[in-house]
């Protein structure tokens, strides 16, 4: 089978390159500059000239505030692109994975894990185009994977910027009012490659959620960070989110339930404080 992979060069793309010499099938791995994902003739073409039968979708349009000022550019990616790749994958009858986000369950407030069949109420931009993007897979045979708090060793995020600012500030204010569970690419990744080399993304597909497993505040994330990074003479101190004015309101509980994925393709998910500890020894290798 050979399979395209969009986004290559981000968190997530980065990590599928690293497990595809394991693989059974063939891998072509693109980002911006070699397919642009919102021009649908190309993506139709690249498709028939490379006999794709599959596209891991790893692109998006991330920045959560910016999207909200310019909501049309966000749409084009995270929602219009999608479709493009579901129509090329349904005249082919392959398959798409892509990659969505808990930001669709911004307005809930019931403070308990969200399934699959939980009412989605995006609050921002970035969480409606994701959303878009969701509703357009399903015009293909799809796997719809929401995560949450994407980390890893690669590109910009959360745990890269707090690995520096503990290293080098000696006080920091970190947010303690909003709650999730830390997910590393890495172990997201490797999910769901164990389901495209196992076949059973062809018996099961459908939306299912993914991230590590426990459960934690950007607070508890950053004390955990700086503890087993040895960073211990920063001084962190929890904070409320209005410390840290945002055009668009971040979920305050955001954990996501994975009894689905887990039960459907008999994987085990790490913790994730182990799951941190396997990022920062790669980091420090």
């Amino acid at each position: 089978m050979n399979i395209l992979l969009t986004g290559a060069n981000g968190q997530l793309g980065s990590h599928f390159r690293l497990l595809a010499p394991q693989s059974g099938n063939r891998w072509f791995f693109t980002d911006v500059e070699e397919l642009d994902i919102t021009d649908r003739d190309a993506v139709r073409a690249y498709v028939s000239a490379n006999g794709i039968t599959m596209i891991v979708n790893c692109a998006a349009y991330t920045n959560v505030d910016c999207a909200e000022s310019d909501e049309a550019t966000a749409l084009r990616i995270n929602g219009d692109a999608v479709g493009h790749m579901a129509e090329a994958m349904q005249a082919v009858d392959g398959t798409l994975i892509h990659i969505s986000t808990d930001y669709v369950f911004g307005g809930n407030t019931n403070n308990t894990p969200c399934t699959e069949a939980e009412p989605v109420n995006p609050t921002g931009a970035y969480g409606r185009t994701k959303l878009a993007g969701e509703r357009a897979a399903a015009r293909c045979r799809s796997l719809v994977v929401r995560t949450a708090w994407l980390y890893s060793e690669y590109g910009h995020n959360f745990l890269l910027t707090m690995l520096n600012l503990t290293s080098t500030k000696p006080e920091l204010k970190v947010v303690f009012d909003q709650v999730g569970t830390p997910t590393y690419a890495g172990d997201l990744a490797r999910a769901i490659f164990t389901v495209i080399e196992s076949g059973a993304y062809l018996e099961h597909p459908g939306l299912y959620h993914f991230s590590n497993e426990g459960v934690c505040s950007w607070y508890d994330f950053t004390q955990e960070i700086a503890r087993q990074s040895g960073h211990t003479a920063c001084r962190i101190l929890p904070c409320h989110s209005d410390e840290f004015p945002s055009p668009v309101k971040r979920p305050a509980y955001s954990v996501l339930d994975k009894t689905k994925f887990k039960t459907t393709f008999h994987q085990d998910i790490p913790y994730w404080t182990e799951a941190l500890s396997r990022c920062l020894a790669n980091i420090k290798r």
